[in-house]
């Protein structure tokens, strides 16, 4: 079968809520990381065959093809499509499969994959309320097929990230030091300048805004509950926050036509499901599906991304699956660098990159659960 390989990758810095980027065009925001990866690698746009782009909350400012328009609004080739993909937080990551798919099958040699989100802009409650003011209640209710499936069941991040911390045990007190752990962890990559080479700066904007330097463990203890009578609060949750992320993907005829010189190769990439009810716990048995399609043992990956949508997602999936903290997002998650849910995926496959090729390794497998319990899992090796 034909590899599939990552040329190179970038991301715009994360701004947080009310930050740098808040007022910014959706579209701007999306285009600003693909005019970087274009001018980076000196690749003819006109040879690119494909925009596969991630994005939930398509409404207003992002709607209408953002993955097309953000093509458009770089000022690039207009004979160069675009299209848009959801699933949910796992947006960008899947557009990145979707690119490989295309590579591996064929039909395609060179595309860009990547993800954005303007959450300042569009928040996710905002768009619900949009989708209310047409009559849309919520995604679920009344439909009969779900309710016959799953009759009364609340569907709702914050209840499914408390029914984790229940099932695996797993104490208020130990989330946040797992949220501290994610902010220091950022906090020396920021320091150490090791996000520099990833990110594409907007004006003098060029460093992320997200990670709370002064946070402790007494205040994050502080903090009321985001529910009554719950222990998820927002310290130990992962940010809104603004960004976009964007990776080349390039068959083998493509970087020998282009003289490119690849980074990384797409080793691995599966989806799979579980309750959506349950909603977080995806990654688990995603990524059991994905070590044994792939022949693959934990002690094959050198570094591992779970998603920090919540502190009790990965600590379940590390307690599961005997992942190391040592390994897992060593250079901080969501907790402390914001998760804008369509580029997320993006964002953690240019920074898992990065930390292969700083510390020299040679396998990064990156996983997060999604809306509706899905969870996408992509292996890559570094080259």
């Amino acid at each position: 079968m034909p590899e599939a390989y990552i040329i190179d990758a970038v991301r715009t810095p994360v701004g947080r809520k009310k930050g740098s980027l808040a007022a910014m065009h959706p579209a701007d925001l999306a285009a600003h990381p693909i005019k970087a990866l274009i001018a980076r690698t000196g690749i003819d746009p006109a040879a690119v065959e494909d925009v596969v782009w991630g994005c939930t909350e398509t409404i207003g400012a992002q709607a209408g093809d953002i993955g097309r328009t953000a093509w458009l609004v770089a000022g690039l080739p207009e004979e160069v499509p675009g299209v848009t993909v959801d699933r949910q937080c796992g947006s960008s990551q899947q557009a990145v499969h979707f690119a490989a798919q295309g590579v591996m099958s064929g039909t395609q040699d060179l595309i860009v994959a990547g993800g954005s989100q303007a959450m300042n802009r569009i928040p996710i409650m905002a768009a619900m309320s949009a989708g209310q003011a047409y009559g849309f209640d919520d995604p679920f209710r009344g439909a009969k097929g779900w309710d016959a499936r799953y009759r009364d069941e609340e569907v709702n991040q914050i209840r499914s990230a408390e029914m984790i911390a229940e099932k695996w045990r797993i104490s208020r007190e130990a989330m946040e030091v797992f949220a501290l752990t994610s902010h220091r962890r950022a906090q020396t990559a920021i320091d150490n300048g090791w996000f520099k080479k990833e990110i594409a700066p907007i004006g003098d904007f060029a460093q992320d805004e997200t990670v709370r330097y002064g946070s402790t463990l007494e205040g994050l203890a502080a903090l009321k509950p985001v529910r009554e009578g719950g222990i998820i609060t927002a310290g130990i949750a992962s940010q809104n926050c603004d960004a976009a992320a964007c990776l080349l993907i390039a068959s083998a005829g493509a970087v020998k036509t282009h003289n490119l010189k690849p980074r990384a190769r797409i080793h691995h990439m599966s989806v799979r499901a579980a309750n959506p009810v349950w909603m977080l716990t995806g990654p688990i048995p995603a990524t059991q599906y994905a070590l044994k399609k792939s022949g693959m043992r934990l002690e094959d990956i050198d570094l591992f991304e779970c998603n920090e949508a919540f502190a009790s997602v990965p600590m379940a999936w590390m307690q599961e699956l005997g992942i190391p903290l040592e390994k897992m997002n060593v250079q901080g998650g969501a907790i402390a660098l914001g998760h804008p849910i369509g580029a997320t995926g993006a964002r953690i496959m240019t920074s898992l990159l990065g930390a292969l090729e700083r510390r020299g390794l040679r396998y990064g497998l990156q996983t997060m659960c999604e809306g509706g319990g899905q969870a996408n899992v992509t292996i890559i090796e570094r080259l």
